[in-house]
């Protein structure tokens, strides 16, 4: 299959970013999906560009923007979207332990200090492509797995980026590669099955959770039944499974998947104000929405960098997902996008809309109002139930195409990393600068 790209929009060549002067040189190069064009501190000194990575980044990934450099400490600063769903709340409950979030991505480093001790061991789904050490790896997983698990680092894990969920534990698979990927090509043409299969895989593993910040929405895009059989598989199993809805707001809104599959929380974006991205796509399969600009991001390369997109979004919701089940585990996944719909604040008139879905998502009053349930067994999404809204277009009534969005490695979608900045760098020690 040919179908998926990392969330983002084609980039292209780029410069490394570089490092801030008077601090120890990155640990290992920057590998994974926060790809795009990257702005650098005055005075820094350059890190020549490697190999890219396998995805293209295209409609609904998270795009990274310009900003001021800041220190570690300033870093949970500007983590808004910790204040914004009410984490301190929700964190008097619990704070994740017990559950297990798969993200499946393009790999996640697991010696980062913000996640240290919270990945277990993954797997890899296309089996080639860049490694540990190489730019092109593990970027946009790394990403991803922070905004759900981080746990910051330092004297009372108080520097780095803080997850929604910083108890629970990530469980990576890697299904497609990072955009710059030399091994990209190879992967499109033979690993198409990577996200159905990885998708079962992380099922069987016992994840709780499934994380999905990728998709396709290109004009051309359409569901493939094993990965709609694979998605029920695991809701099946009482795996919840959560996607971003697209950034193909501003190129057509077209139907993202794996995000229209029936049963998946499927996450538009937001900013800090509660409106709408305009990258965001609008479809009738939107769930709720969640912080999507201005996000931090935690990156292999030990710097931070803030970013955009619904890819971010999506990982917001896994994280309070994880909360959800870790104080309620007999919930079933319908049962939990439900609550996440029916506390959902900032509701559009009418109660819900393609734009949000029911609101920004709220996992305290989640929490709360799940005292009262009673847990019904899992079920994969019944045929009625397929979909929010007007339903899905016809094919004379979808929109203009994303011809430059490349396809991805595997059958996983883009990533959705664009441009980014460096906020901060970490004190690692530096290593060699790659060869161009």
């Amino acid at each position: 299959m040919t179908r998926k790209v990392l969330y983002g929009t084609d980039r292209g060549p780029h410069s490394a970013p570089r490092a801030v002067p008077g601090t120890p040189p990155a640990g290992r190069a920057f590998r994974a999906a926060l790809h795009g064009t990257r702005k650098t501190l005055p005075g820094s000194r350059r890190v020549p560009r490697g190999r890219g990575f396998l995805v293209v980044v295209m409609a609904a990934g998270l795009a990274l923007l310009p900003s001021t450099a800041a220190h570690a400490d300033g870093i949970r600063a500007k983590q808004w979207g910790l204040d914004a769903m009410h984490t301190q709340e929700a964190w008097q409950t619990t704070k994740g332990a017990g559950i297990t979030v798969a993200v499946l991505d393009t790999g996640v480093d697991d010696e980062h200090p913000d996640l240290a001790g919270n990945v277990l061991t993954g797997r890899d789904m296309v089996g080639f492509g860049a490694g540990r050490g190489d730019r092109p790896w593990a970027r946009h997983g790394t990403a991803m797995a922070g905004i759900i698990a981080g746990h910051g680092h330092g004297a009372g894990n108080a520097d780095g980026v803080m997850g929604i969920a910083p108890e629970a534990k990530i469980l990576p698979v890697r299904v497609i590669l990072e955009d710059g990927d030399t091994a990209r090509g190879k992967a499109r043409d033979t690993r198409g099955n990577a996200l159905a299969e990885g998708i079962r895989w992380a099922t069987d593993q016992g994840a709780d959770v499934i994380n999905l910040s990728l998709g396709d929405d290109s004009k051309s895009a359409h569901p493939e039944a094993s990965e709609d059989a694979a998605v029920q598989y695991a809701l099946g199993k009482g795996a919840a499974v959560v996607a971003s809805a697209g950034n193909g707001g501003e190129k057509g809104d077209h139907i993202s998947y794996p995000a229209a599959y029936p049963g998946v929380i499927a996450v538009t974006a937001v900013d800090r104000y509660g409106t709408r991205a305009s990258f965001s796509t609008r479809r009738w399969y939107a769930t709720v929405s969640a912080p999507g600009v201005d996000v931090v991001i935690a990156d292999p390369d030990r710097k931070y960098y803030e970013g955009w997109g619904t890819s971010a979004a999506s990982a917001f919701v896994s994280g309070a997902v994880a909360l959800v089940k870790a104080a309620h585990p007999g919930l079933s996944p319908a049962q939990i996008k439900e609550l996440l719909e029916e506390t959902a604040r900032n509701a559009p008139a009418g109660g819900r809309d393609d734009s949000r879905g029911a609101g920004f998502v709220d996992p305290a009053a989640a929490i709360d109002a799940a005292a009262g349930l009673k847990p019904e067994g899992p079920a994969a999404a019944a045929q009625s139930d397929r979909y929010f809204g007007e339903g899905p277009d016809t094919a004379e009534d979808d929109r203009s195409s994303t011809a430059w969005a490349g396809p991805l490695a595997g059958s996983a979608g883009g990533v959705l990393l664009v441009a980014a900045t460096i906020l901060w760098r970490g004190s690692r020690r530096p290593r060699s600068p790659d060869v161009p």
